[in-house]
């Protein structure tokens, strides 16, 4: 049987904070001060804590990277969306005359308030056009 190492005392400066969370940590547990901090100082020494670190860094890069590529098709969604509306207006919308002009600019106002309301309810409520179209574009897959 091996004999237990003698332990050597360290001073350490600790924020208030930190010491505080330290003596609450070590409380709940049931376990002392010293316990709590040799171990997790071993925990950061450890070879494999840079291993860990690294992977939990890259699982994260891994979700940004997916929110960021959804983030990007969305935004193709919503640039070709305009794009198509735009050019099937352009294309089925004739001129007014001037009088009908006046009465439709006069109208304006109000008809886009209702697109803004209707915009509101859309967006509270969903679901998404991106979500929308996934579903029913055969072979899309998110």
């Amino acid at each position: 049987m091996a004999s237990p190492r003698k332990k050597r005392k360290v001073t350490v400066y600790l924020d208030p904070d930190i010491e505080r969370s330290l003596a609450d940590f070590a409380a709940r547990r049931d376990r002392s001060q010293s316990m709590i901090a040799e171990a997790a100082i071993a925990s950061f020494l450890s070879p494999d804590d840079a291993e860990r670190r690294e992977a939990i860094i890259a699982r994260r890069l891994d979700q940004l990277d997916r929110r960021a590529t959804r983030v990007e098709r969305d935004v193709g969604i919503a640039v070709e969306s305009l794009a198509v509306f735009i050019r099937f207006w352009l294309a089925t919308t004739p001129a007014l005359p001037e009088p009908a002009a006046q009465a439709a600019r006069a109208k304006a106002g109000e008809r886009y308030d209702a697109f803004v309301t209707a915009l509101g309810r859309r967006l509270a409520q969903g679901p998404k056009l991106g979500q929308e179209i996934s579903e029913d574009v055969p072979g899309s897959e998110e």
